[in-house]
């Protein structure tokens, strides 16, 4: 099987049909989601389980950062000084950059446990 992934494809997950790939995936969606999901068998057990739940929790981050970004001058206008406020946004700006990769991996990794096939363009 081919080794191929596509861009945006997770650095710690081995690719579709390499040994290891279910282990890695796995892996990764866990530490993105919220740590109680270890002590559930059923989630750790079921790597396409994981990557839906996975990809309901991450999406739901990214909505919290773009809510704290729009309301975080007003949650905070006068509490801190201006330049913490921008370095704080600057934080969340990197963060978001972080999850959004976060949503395009677990998409594509929750398509390869569905058995989608990612073929390199030419």
């Amino acid at each position: 099987m081919s080794a191929h992934v596509p861009p945006g494809w997770p650095a710690a997950v081995h690719p579709p049909g390499t040994e290891g790939f279910e282990r890695t995936a796995s892996a990764w969606l866990l530490d993105l989601s919220p740590p109680e999901y270890r002590a559930h068998e059923v989630l750790v057990r079921h790597p396409l389980l994981l990557a839906v739940l996975a990809g309901h929790h991450v999406a739901a981050q990214v909505q919290g950062q773009r809510r704290a970004v729009a309301t975080l001058r007003t949650d905070l206008g006068g509490a801190v000084g201006p330049g913490v406020l921008d370095r704080a946004l600057d934080a969340l700006d990197a963060e978001q950059a972080r999850l959004m990769a976060a949503v395009r991996g677990v998409a594509l990794v929750e398509e390869s446990l569905r058995g989608v096939r990612h073929r390199p363009r030419l």
